[in-house]
């Protein structure tokens, strides 16, 4: 996959097809439009192409400079080349360009830059300064300036009105397995592992400490889950702890992951961890005999949980 950081930077020696959108998350709906793309090709006639923005155009335009999303721009990379898309476009999202009108955006970017044959695009989906245009216009421009337009309707992405706000949500509250559903993946987190305070390795749980990247990356609400990793070829499981660890008086959140039946020294690498399963909330013990008898039945229960999962 070719990997543009502006539209400016764009070149292809062919006519594109191209979807347009934050997709954030890269989920079930968002896939339902990108999977079509990517076989839309008239056996490479075209070239499959992805145009989004960075930062999120809320950040920008709403000032949610708080907003938490799915995907780091390193990992919807990932996901966007395992669909097979050719071309990704990530353009830096400013008041500047927010502030093209509808038409203008079809012109100048889609026609004359991008050089589009046909665009594929979601049912709801608005354009343009304020969002004021919509699939109606965009087949209005189509007709004027001489690309096709294919529409995405509702009933096509899995019957279900997915978006990236629910999905944010479910996590938030807990509820991966929703999330999971809706993303059609298992969420995952990208960070270095780094050295903690270590204290998991005196009550027999040695913990990898994650430090992710980026700050705009939303991170689940506080508990204990099943989780799997990719590390040195292998795949690994084990139970993540996000949250303040009160039982020691910890200050500040952190994200530690034991690995079942592993002790290989991975400090410093950059490792991603995908979560399966809610195990419980985070909770403060009287003890560290307490929580180590707790940390035991939570082993139990994932280990059940893959077990079952495997069969």
């Amino acid at each position: 996959m070719k990997i543009f950081h502006s539209i400016n930077e764009f070149h292809s020696g062919k006519k594109t097809i191209l979807t347009l959108g934050t997709f954030d998350g890269v989920h079930i709906g968002h896939c339902s439009i990108l999977n079509k793309l990517a076989k839309n090709t008239d056996k490479g006639k075209y070239e499959s192409t992805v145009l989004t923005f960075f930062p999120h155009p809320r950040m920008v335009l709403e000032g949610k400079s708080d907003l938490k999303l799915l995907n780091t721009i390193d990992e919807k990379i990932v996901l966007f080349e395992k669909i097979g898309i050719e071309n990704l476009i990530i353009h830096p999202f400013d008041e500047r360009f927010a502030q093209l009108s509808a038409e203008e955006f079809v012109k100048i970017v889609l026609v004359d830059q991008l050089q589009i044959h046909k665009i594929i695009i979601g049912y709801d989906h608005r354009f343009g300064k304020n969002r004021t245009a919509n699939i109606d216009d965009l087949t209005t421009f189509g007709l004027k300036y001489g690309f096709e337009v294919e529409q995405i309707l509702a009933q096509e992405i899995n019957e279900i009105a997915i978006s990236s706000t629910k999905i944010r949500t479910a996590l938030e509250e807990g509820e991966i397995n929703l999330a999971n559903e809706f993303l059609g993946y298992s969420y995952f987190l990208s960070g270095t592992v780094v050295k903690g305070k270590q204290l998991g390795r005196t009550i027999g749980f040695p913990t990898a400490n994650i430090e992710l990247g980026e700050d705009y990356k939303l991170v689940p609400k506080n508990g204990v889950y099943v989780v799997q990793a990719e590390i040195e070829g292998k795949t690994i499981f084990g139970m993540m702890n996000i949250g303040f660890n009160p039982t020691v008086h910890g200050k500040n959140r952190t994200i530690e992951v034991h690995f079942f039946d592993f002790d290989l020294d991975i400090y410093d690498q950059q490792i991603q961890i995908a979560i399966l399963q809610p195990i419980r909330s985070e909770m403060k013990f009287a003890s560290l005999e307490l929580l180590t008898k707790q940390l035991k039945e939570d082993q139990d229960f994932s280990k059940h949980y893959l077990q079952n999962l495997h069969k």
